[in-house]
């Protein structure tokens, strides 16, 4: 006679398969489905906030009315050309950065590992600084020169990293290495030219270095979004690949995956991310590096989750961009706000982390 489980002997529940036809199918995880939706409905509260709040107050309704192209002139002009395109670019960098950072973490396997740290940020920054510090912005570049600058010094500096650390087969760890050094030579030489520029650049420069929304158009939208969508497209299409590859280099060759090929999709793809977000809004910090772990703590997984950490980017970019424009003083810029959040984080993580490893 067969018995009951204890218990403590009780088999956990599965998540729940899903096949559609012959040839697709995928697994259905109720936690993380909830998660990403509260995520992308309080990203959605800050965007519609953001649009509503500022110097001149305006109802949903007033805000409703101008997209449609109807109501006060007034209202659209501020609607559509001063508050939806800085909107926009919030959600468009906080997605890309928290997809970003979660790919890189998935493929190094450390949870401190980010756009930031590999020097991609810093790399699209000395681009910029070197136009800013040049008199570029005074020759009228800084509409389309400056991040057109950002996202070819960004991928420059993604692509010697990649092609450092791929040497003898790519390691997590060579991964890490590399890209901190790489980050502390580009910040050295950004110093460096902050040191021989104007003071009057110099001063322009840091305001960049910093990270901000304001000020955003309809065309960097354009371009920053088309860029970013199509990057992350690629990634989603090789992340089912990502799986495998997390299990070991082996586990993975043995289902027929190709291990260096799925690494530099992915790699290529987190590197045009980072570098299209700093060419957007400059390198805000730790967006790409705090909500990856956010989104693998709230939903449960054993790995990032990419469109997870995608939407909690967006909702962390713009509640700190209406936090900035509310309730902090001389609207500071976006960066200095995910700086005070990510820093703590940081702290938190390596604490735990050394903890972990003593025990």
């Amino acid at each position: 006679m067969p018995v009951d489980p204890a218990p403590s002997e009780a088999v956990p529940a599965l998540p729940t398969g899903v096949r559609m036809g012959s040839d697709v199918s995928f697994v259905f995880r109720l936690r993380p489905v909830l998660v990403t939706a509260v995520a992308a409905a309080l990203a959605f509260v800050c965007f519609c906030a953001s649009i509503r709040i500022g110097d001149l107050p305006m109802s949903f309704g007033d805000v409703l009315q101008a997209l449609v192209g109807a109501g006060d002139e007034v209202n659209r002009f501020i609607v559509n050309d001063l508050r939806l395109p800085r909107a926009l670019m919030g959600v468009i960098v906080g997605a890309a950065l928290g997809m970003s950072g979660a790919i890189v973490q998935s493929i190094s396997h450390n949870p401190l590992a980010s756009p930031d740290l590999l020097g991609i940020s810093s790399g699209a920054g000395v681009a910029a600084v070197f136009l800013i510090t040049a008199g570029g912005t005074a020759a009228g570049l800084s509409r389309y020169g400056l991040p057109a600058a950002a996202l070819a010094g960004g991928l420059v500096t993604g692509a010697i990293v990649y092609v450092l650390a791929a040497r003898g087969g790519m390691d997590g760890i060579r991964l890490i290495l590399i890209g901190v050094a790489v980050n502390a030579l580009m910040h050295a030489v950004i110093t460096w030219m902050l040191v021989r520029a104007d003071m009057r650049d110099v001063g322009a420069a840091k305001t960049w270095l910093v990270g901000s929304l304001d000020a955003r158009t309809w065309d960097q939208i354009v371009g920053v979004g088309a860029v970013a969508a199509v990057a992350a497209m690629i990634a989603l299409g090789a992340s089912f690949a990502l799986r495998a590859v997390q299990l070991g280099d082996d586990v993975a060759r043995g289902l027929g995956v190709g291990i260096g090929r799925t690494r530099a999709v992915l790699l290529i793809a987190a590197v045009v991310l980072a570098a299209v977000s700093v060419a957007g809004a400059g390198p805000i910090a730790f967006v790409a590096f705090v909500c990856p772990q956010v989104a693998l703590r709230l939903t449960g997984l054993s790995s990032p989750p990419l469109v997870s950490s995608a939407v909690i980017g967006a909702a962390m970019l713009s509640g700190a961009d209406l936090l900035t424009r509310t309730l902090l003083p001389d609207y500071l810029p976006v960066g200095i706000v995910t700086s005070a959040v990510g820093g703590p984080f940081l702290v938190y993580l390596l604490v735990r982390q050394n903890l972990k490893g003593k025990r």
